[in-house]
């Protein structure tokens, strides 16, 4: 039994030295191999659509910036005043006079924001107006007016699903990011943040995740159509769903933003009824609460909602329509008037107690 015990052991240290032999001969002949780099193959130049891609980035990227929030928090052991950073998104040079637009959520939990330009320049920011029903935010920042480079401004009326777009931002903190895709679909709905529905939105399947709210959704030719705010996603990240507040809503909303600070919309004088009361009543509309003295809605003779002197409750008139556009909750009712200006008659249609009824309404100068 020891003799087969033996020859194996024989082997293995025959196959041992052997192996030792071979790596020692490879060694000595990769010892007299002097390693080139490999030869770089010629592309011969960029494709037509590459060429197209880069030079877009090249135009409109020193229009993007970086946004960070801050917050400012008081050390009440130290009496120290801290600033925390409450996060990140990104935007766009507006105009020369140094005003950037983004998202209203970028900077909501913050005291105060910074603004970094594509040339790593970092300036304080002011706050000139915001827009929580359009999640839009204008900032200024005073910056010499060659580092402003401001975006090109297209339209989103004319906007097909299929066409090609470049979204530029800075997703998860890395600045300067390109991505593109194509837009998916169009007249999309969200939700804005103070629950009223923004309209017409723009989806698309450009990659877009935290961090590149507030930044530019460009077309073709460079040109500013969307600006990109949300994503529907299980994790948080990318998942082929974004969405872009369209330009044409844009264009109107941050002129308001610089001239007053906020969106000046035409009211017919009246509160009303929460949608979450009225859908519990069973109604589908904009329930009447009060009516101010005076106002438009006053002498068109519409009808508040009020508690009898037996105690119950007198519904007051249901708007349904306004100039035919139908009215299903108050958010409707906003939209329906966010583009008239005060002075101006509208007709509202209104239920009551059964019946639809016109009234002809005055419109009054507010902000709700």
């Amino acid at each position: 039994m020891r003799e087969p015990r033996r020859t194996l052991a024989l082997v293995f240290i025959l196959g041992l030295i052997g192996g030792i032999g071979l790596a020692a001969l490879a060694t000595a002949q990769r010892a007299k191999i002097e390693a080139e780099a490999r030869p770089v193959v010629d592309r011969s130049g960029l494709t037509a659509e590459e060429r197209t891609v880069t030079s877009l980035f090249e135009q409109a990227g020193p229009s993007v910036v970086y946004i960070t929030s801050i917050a400012l928090r008081r050390d009440w052991f130290r009496l120290n005043v801290m600033e925390i950073p409450r996060g990140t998104g990104s935007g766009f040079i507006w105009d020369g006079e140094g005003h950037v637009v983004t998202n209203y959520h970028v900077i909501r939990d913050g005291n105060r924001a910074e603004v970094t330009l594509a040339d790593q320049s970092t300036w304080k920011a002011t706050v000139i107006g915001v827009a929580p029903e359009k999640d839009l935010a204008v900032l200024r920042i005073e910056a010499p007016r060659e580092k402003l480079l401001p975006i090109s401004i297209g339209t989103s009326a004319d906007l097909l699903v299929g066409q090609s777009v470049l979204a530029i931002g800075n997703p998860f903190g890395f600045d300067q990011t390109l991505t593109t895709g194509i837009i998916s679909a169009l007249g999309r709905e969200i939700d804005s943040m103070d629950g009223v529905p923004i309209r017409d939105v723009i989806q698309t399947d450009a990659a877009i995740n935290p961090g590149n709210s507030g930044g530019p959704l460009l077309d073709s030719a460079g040109r500013l159509i969307g600006v990109n705010t949300a994503i529907v996603s299980p994790s948080g990240s990318y998942a082929g769903l974004g969405f872009a507040i369209p330009v044409d809503t844009v264009n109107w909303v941050v002129p308001e933003l610089i001239s007053h600070g906020r969106i000046r919309r035409p009211v017919l004088g009246i509160d009303l009824v929460g949608d979450h009361a009225a859908r519990r009543l069973g109604l589908q509309g904009a329930l009447v609460g009060t009516v101010s003295r005076g106002s438009g809605a006053d002498e068109a003779g519409m009808r508040p909602t009020y508690r009898s002197r037996n105690g119950r409750w007198v519904l007051g008139d249901l708007i349904v329509a306004v100039d035919g556009e139908p009215v299903r909750s108050s958010g409707d009712l906003r939209l329906a008037l966010e583009r008239r200006s005060a002075g101006e008659n509208v007709k509202v249609r209104v239920n009551r107690d059964g019946d639809e009824i016109d009234l002809d309404v005055r419109l009054c100068v507010g902000h709700r």
